[in-house]
């Protein structure tokens, strides 16, 4: 398992496309892959999940990767979100 803090840069926080970009990153690994912000955990492959995790602009999270191809996973969600998911 591997992890790593990330803070959110997107101006509207995490909205449906964002959110649907985040997912597709993550659909492409097979590892589990979760972000943890304040008390909740969301799954970064459903888009109900990243989107009821209300994550806003400013906010840090913690993306946590575990499975077979982990570090891959981690290095690609960080990336994604450091650019901005789109936007």
């Amino acid at each position: 398992m591997v992890s790593q803090v990330v803070t959110i840069k997107n101006p509207t926080g995490l909205h449906l496309r964002p959110a649907g970009i985040l997912c597709r990153e993550a659909m492409q690994y097979k590892s589990s892959i979760t972000f943890e912000i304040r008390n909740t955990t969301a799954n970064a492959k459903s888009v109900l999940s990243v989107l009821g995790a209300c994550v806003k602009h400013g906010d840090s999270i913690c993306i946590i990767c575990d499975g077979v191809d982990e570090k891959e996973a981690l290095q690609s969600m960080v990336q994604i979100v450091e650019s901005g998911l789109g936007e």
